[in-house]
């Protein structure tokens, strides 16, 4: 089969289309013919040389799929050849064939394309198991999306709305702030202009916001904080702004308020067969009705990674980048 490689880390440029050898089932694993892929900041990172896949796990990036099963391996019920399917990967999804173990796959759910469908696994697993499992956001609270635009933004305000919350973001500009509000966006932030703490206590009669989505880290910690509400939870899910910040101890008991921080990539597969069961089970019903759907800003053929990878680091799309296999 066919593959993105990275020979070297770097630019996009790095990224090699090249032959290599066809991955094999193992016990619990299934052969997925890959007809679409979706870019992720990790696979950017990975690219670079921040973030390497964990050990034994495929070298290639790629961390969702949708396609067709081409082979079961020992183990594997409930699943068919022929059955098309999208998946949550370790890796390698950017490529012709992936092996995924069987809890990670999830049916495509009605009404969405088979290549679309591959917007959906990395951006509904993140948020549900954040936003939902671990920072249990209720009906009537209000949740912050950093990054409105971004596929997991546009993930967490429909599914923040769908279950009766009010969703503030932010983004960069106002063309973004618009595809957010056309989203069920309520209070719309433009960070370049506007200090989201100030906006947000206003918007919400200075209570501020019951659980933040944070993908900036660091640059964002303290200013997090002053914007949670008393029993606010932060969850932090990527580090676009740094590794180390001062958080306000004070400021966090003053508030009985909680920080947390998630990964998905390196979680145990059965911590990742839960999440991706609960997004089967709370989140497949809602894009089946209509009431979420996968947001793509475009598509490319998967040989033209590096080309999805400029646009993903320009800052330029709304949603998702897929890549199409040859």
């Amino acid at each position: 089969m066919h593959a993105i490689t990275i020979p070297e880390p770097g630019g996009p440029e790095a990224l090699v289309w090249a032959e290599v050898p066809d991955p094999v089932p193992g016990e619990g694993e299934v052969l997925v013919e890959v007809v679409a892929s979706a870019v992720n900041r990790a696979d950017v990172l990975q690219r670079q040389g921040f973030y390497n896949p964990p050990p034994g796990s495929s070298p290639y990036p790629g961390l969702e799929c949708a396609g067709r099963i081409a082979a079961l391996g020992p183990g594997v019920s409930g699943w068919s050849v022929g059955d098309e399917v999208c998946a949550l990967l370790v890796g390698g999804g950017y490529a012709q064939r992936v092996a995924v173990p069987a809890g990670q796959l999830l049916p495509v759910p009605k009404g969405v394309d088979l290549a679309t469908a591959a917007a959906l696994p990395e951006v509904a697993c993140t948020v549900w198991s954040n936003i939902f499992m671990s920072a249990l956001l209720r009906p009537g609270e209000t949740l912050l999306v950093h990054g409105g635009g971004s596929g997991i933004g546009t993930m967490a305000i429909q599914l923040g709305k769908a279950v009766g919350a009010r969703v503030a973001v932010t983004a960069g500009s106002p063309e973004k702030l618009a595809r957010c509000a056309e989203l069920g966006a309520d209070v719309l932030i433009d960070y370049r202009a506007q200090d989201f703490v100030g906006e947000l206590r206003e918007a919400t009669d200075g209570a501020g916001a019951d659980v933040i989505l944070d993908i900036m880290g660091a640059k964002y910690l303290d200013r997090n904080v002053q914007a949670l509400a008393v029993n606010g939870r932060l969850v932090v899910i990527g580090l676009q702004g740094g590794v180390k910040g001062e958080l306000n101890l004070g400021a966090l008991l003053a508030k009985r308020a909680a920080v947390m921080a998630t990964t998905l990539r390196a979680r145990p597969l059965q911590e990742k067969a839960a999440i991706v069961a609960a997004v089967r089970e709370h989140v497949w019903p809602l894009v089946e009705a209509g009431t979420v759907r996968p947001v793509v800003d475009r598509t490319l053929p998967m040989p033209e990674a590096a080309k999805a990878h400029r646009v993903l680091e320009s800052g330029a799309h709304v949603g998702k980048v897929l890549l199409l296999a040859p």
